[in-house]
């Protein structure tokens, strides 16, 4: 998409927003960067060259408004900045957490955008070590996108999901989901199943361990037994598991879940979890 479009980012200097002002140079897009931290503004300075404005100057005129934040100050920012946008001007999180509970100011006039990444995936086919050790994305490995739009129109979708493939970038794959969807996904699939399990993961090595295992074995016998494991759960290769590792999961599942367990995607559920992150 060639774009003059101009976009005021804030939080340009921190975690997420130097990632994407990286990103973003040398796109086609016209970028204000707003970083209130001393720390920021000078790495933003040192490192990419870049200079910030005020938010009235970053906003002035500005079609598109990355808010690159934490979640607990979405809301207050958006409410902040509301009467300085005029009408049309996109909003982008790049986190469902706050639209979905309800932060975003009240506009049926603005659009409201939602992009995050997917991370590099475990099986992919990064060729350089510096592909292979991008775990996060954003840099050498390609990862897709998962975008939503809150509301708009189909053009402002294709706007939307063109800055989030730019600040992601290199992207392997771009999907079209809904905020209630993007919720499910994070934090319910990828933070309180998948980040809770692998701790748990952990601190079973840990327990092994001190019952006498040494650490190294022990890292990499659960490491090498994760890969092959989740190559046959999830399909990257054919191949069964044996009849003792299938009783051992018969037996381990309800020792360490308990029968409930996917109520964690019920709404009010997802709600709740949202609501403490927020």
């Amino acid at each position: 998409m060639s774009t003059g479009t101009s976009i005021a980012l804030f939080g340009a200097g921190g975690k997420m927003g130097y990632r994407l002002s990286r990103n973003l140079i040398g796109s086609p897009y016209e970028v204000r960067h707003v970083e209130p931290g001393a720390g920021g503004r000078q790495r933003l300075k040192d490192e990419l060259g870049i200079d910030c404005v005020s938010a009235e100057a970053a906003l002035d005129g500005a079609e598109v408004v990355i808010l690159a934040v934490p979640d607990t100050l979405i809301g207050k920012l958006s409410h902040e900045i509301a009467p300085l946008l005029r009408p049309g001007t996109m909003v982008m999180t790049l986190d469902a957490a706050a639209p979905f509970a309800g932060h975003l100011p009240e506009r049926p006039d603005l659009v409201y955008f939602v992009a995050h990444p997917c991370h590099p995936p475990i099986f992919n086919d990064e060729s350089t070590p510096e592909g292979r050790r991008d775990f996060f994305g954003g840099l050498h490995a390609k990862q897709s996108v998962v975008s939503a739009l809150m509301q708009g129109t189909d053009g402002d979708f294709a706007l939307g999901e063109d800055i989030a493939k730019t600040i992601y970038a290199p992207i392997l794959r771009s999907y079209r989901l809904t905020v209630e969807q993007m919720a499910l996904l994070e934090p319910g699939l990828s933070e309180t199943v998948c980040a809770t399990l692998l701790d748990v993961m952990r601190e079973g090595m840990d327990e092994v361990v001190r019952r006498g295992v040494p650490a190294e074995a022990a890292r990499d016998f659960l490491l090498g037994h994760m890969t092959i494991l989740a190559a046959v759960i999830f399909k990257e290769i054919p191949g069964q598991f044996s009849d003792a590792c299938n009783k051992a999961i018969a037996f381990g599942k309800p020792r360490l879940m308990r029968d409930d367990w996917k109520g964690v995607f019920d709404r009010p559920e997802i709600a709740d979890s949202i609501q403490r992150i927020t």
